[in-house]
């Protein structure tokens, strides 16, 4: 199937409309209606119903929306992997969630082009779920995650067992649930346990879905929070924060989801940089 024709369809779902599509995709709107036709033709069913007031999907349309992504994703992997970039041997594609990237997948960025300069990157941020997704169906070779769920076409590695603990800002500890506490979203497993423990820090006044801001606004302006233990090693080091004594640590395991489509001499090179990253963060 012509990728442009999943390319058009998409189009058509995202504005509603086919003239809105057609000025996107820069097609006149004949042409765009002709790419729907022979969608449909090659599927023999009708994708969309139109009205004055755009166009809706039919069951069928539904149905093929949920593959439709897959098609253009896997044609970008293939273009990718194809025209590998002069001087290099390989396209390594790797994802990983917002929160890891800096500064624990930054190193390893530096680590690949040092160890494996002749391998191409293409690195992205996303969530959890759609990087599980993209790692099952071999649009991404990895994905760098905390919580990961099993998916067909797709292994787990743990690759570091990371602690959360409660620190503060002030030389007389307080605990969560203080006036200047910041609930960090670290995802349900730690708002579970968290709400366990803190019933009452339910009510704080500031919600940070990003370990790095959070940490950053309580050195500025005061505070407490939970946050990783290697995020906050030096800041404990030089007496900037404090750890709140009594407070309980959670686990918050980070984990290599690794796609069986990819090739297993490249994967098994980045997990060696993964895994020396998180050696170098040890010591």
């Amino acid at each position: 199937m012509d990728i442009e024709l999943a390319r058009t369809f998409l189009e058509i779902v995202r504005s509603r409309s086919f003239v809105r599509a057609a000025e996107r995709l820069n097609l006149s709107q004949t042409a765009v209606s002709a790419r729907v036709r022979t969608l449909e033709n090659h599927l023999g069913r009708p994708l969309f119903l139109r009205s004055k007031s755009g166009a809706t999907l039919t069951p069928a349309g539904e149905q093929f929306l949920r593959y439709a992504p897959m098609f253009v994703q896997l044609w970008e992997r293939a273009r990718h992997q194809v025209a590998v970039p002069r001087g290099r041997r390989a396209v390594l594609a790797i994802g990983g969630e917002l929160s890891l990237w800096h500064p624990w997948l930054l190193d390893w960025l530096h680590w690949m082009r040092r160890q494996a300069a002749d391998v191409a990157l293409r690195v992205q941020v996303d969530v959890p779920d759609s990087l599980a997704r993209q790692v099952a169906e071999g649009v991404l070779d990895i994905a760098v995650m905390y919580a990961p769920q099993q998916r067909p076409g797709a292994r787990i590695e743990l690759l570091l067992e990371e602690q959360l603990v409660l620190v503060t800002t002030h030389e007389a500890p307080r605990e969560a649930g203080s006036g200047d506490y910041v609930f960090v979203d670290w995802g349900p497993d730690f708002a579970l346990h968290h709400g366990l423990n803190f019933p009452e820090a339910i009510d704080s006044g500031l919600f940070v879905g990003l370990g790095p801001l959070a940490l950053s606004y309580i050195l500025e302006a005061g505070g407490s929070g939970y946050f990783r233990r290697r995020a906050v090693a030096s800041h404990l080091a030089e007496g900037r924060l404090h750890l709140v004594p009594g407070a309980p640590s959670f686990s918050y395991p980070i984990y290599a989801v690794c796609s069986a489509r990819g090739d297993d001499g490249l994967i098994a090179r980045a997990l060696e940089g993964l895994r020396a990253v998180v050696h170098d963060s040890e010591r």
